[in-house]
């Protein structure tokens, strides 16, 4: 049985179990090079049950357990680097549900540990043998990493710009973010006010996930109390979205979009190139050529954009799910630093003026429900569809059909029991017709 996925090891809690947690770790620890790892969780409510088996096994196999407690998954990737750290295992199943975790691994140089790599770490499991009674590990505390991860983000602002004292509600989910954000955003000098800023496991406030349709309530205050710009994160606060101050929704793409012209824009090194993923806006890629700077694509997933910026270095790396790199800092998607250039942006002109510079084209994001099996039969279809009707396409990850002005991608997501189409194009109802018309040829609906 394979255990990890996209990006770590994730499953309910029957399925995720303390029993299989130790296992993984003990192999982690011993792949990892049984040395300094790391250890961070979220809030969930399984997360401390399974943050024991994590740091009991590390400590079995020999490895110093560096455990920061509950903290974002920038900041526990951030430390890797300050600690002189060999790994971290982050518990946490980010934008999932409440009744979902899981073990999200990086290695010593701060790339994610992807599903291949991953597989290297299950031929482990079953060989696995604790050290010595007197070799076991020590378990060391660390306390201050949320303030050391805050102070960072600092130096790499312009403070000097941020004295319009710009007004930002931040809706952190009831996750991680409520360590970070408040604090980093009232230190910058702005006017704070927070949404769902008690952490709890359950996520009472809304779903983890920040889409449209989650943050409703964040749309509506930028809207009712006049503020510049609203910001909302996911459980572990890798991802984040915008919303302007008209009350606009920006989603993933275009805050990737919006920080390639915010880095870009202070001047490039030449032949300077972004990395981003294989279902990201086009806008993206627009956006970087205006500067002279190529655009690299991978799979989709944080471990593939991790191990491309490692082999070549990229200006900036991100996703459609609004998880940006900046590799200056480190190469986690962080949140908190995205939003804090967007708080430096913001004072020089509106979110809304800044959008204006994104090229304009409009997303249809779809999910059908799939097991492993049923996976490999729609993404069958689709690859079938575009040989026989001999159509622009690459399956790099899924199967992605390049068409005039528009795109389209069929994917099997490697976290969830789905298949993903997300369609892309210059209006709106073609997009819609994309996804409605690929999604039929998944099912089996339409021939090709």
């Amino acid at each position: 049985m394979a255990y990890f996925g996209t990006n770590g090891v994730r499953g309910k809690f029957n399925e995720l179990t303390p029993d299989l947690a130790l296992k993984l770790s003990q192999a982690i620890g011993i792949y990892l090079g049984r040395g300094r790892i790391i250890v961070a969780r979220d809030c969930r409510l399984t997360g401390e049950t399974l943050r024991c088996a994590v740091v009991a096994a590390l400590a079995s196999v020999g490895c110093k357990v560096i455990d920061i407690g509950i903290a974002s998954s920038p900041t526990a990737e951030f430390m890797i680097k300050k600690l002189k750290a060999d790994g971290c295992i982050i518990i946490s199943a980010s934008h999932n549900p409440p009744e979902w975790n899981a073990l999200k691994v990086v290695d010593g140089k701060g790339v994610a540990i992807s599903k291949e790599r991953g597989l290297e770490i299950e031929k482990l499991l079953g060989s696995v043998a604790a050290v010595q009674w007197d070799r076991i590990g020590k378990i060391e505390r660390y306390d201050t990493a949320n303030a050391e991860h805050i102070e960072a983000i600092k130096a790499l602002i312009d403070s000097k710009k941020i004295k319009k004292k710009p007004k930002v509600i931040l809706d952190c989910g009831n996750g991680t973010a409520a360590l970070i954000a408040p604090k980093l955003f009232r230190d910058l000098g702005c006017e704070v006010i927070t949404l769902n800023g008690q952490m709890d496991g359950t996520f009472p406030g809304r779903p983890s996930e920040p889409t449209e349709a989650n943050v409703k309530e964040l749309i509506a205050a930028v809207k009712t109390k006049g503020a510049d710009a609203g910001v909302a994160w996911d459980g572990d606060g890798d991802r984040v979205i915008f919303v302007d101050e008209k009350g606009n929704y920006v989603i993933g793409d275009r805050v990737y979009a919006l920080c390639v012209i915010w880095k870009l824009g202070k001047g490039t090194k030449a032949g300077s190139e972004i990395v981003t993923t294989v279902a990201t806006s086009k806008a993206v890629e627009d956006v970087a050529r205006r500067y002279g700077v190529k655009t690299r694509y991978t799979a989709i997933g944080a471990p593939y954009l991790c191990e491309e910026m490692m082999r070549k270095p990229a200006a900036l790396g991100g996703e459609e799910v609004g998880g940006v790199i900046w590799p200056e800092f480190s190469l986690a998607k962080d949140g908190f630093l995205t939003a804090a250039k967007m708080a430096e942006a913001i004072c020089e002109k509106p979110l809304g003026r800044w959008l204006g510079e994104v090229p304009a084209y409009y997303n249809v994001k779809r999910k059908i429900d799939a097991d492993d099996k049923q996976k490999k039969v729609l993404i069958g279809r689709v690859l079938e569809h575009a040989k026989k009707s001999r159509l622009d396409y690459f399956d790099i990850d899924g199967v992605r059909v390049n068409l005039k002005d528009a795109w389209v991608i069929v994917r099997p997501s490697g976290t969830e029991p789905y298949v993903r189409i997300f369609a892309e194009a210059r209006e709106g109802t073609e997009a819609k017709r994309l996804a409605d018309e690929y999604e039929k040829i998944a099912k089996g609906e339409k021939k090709g």
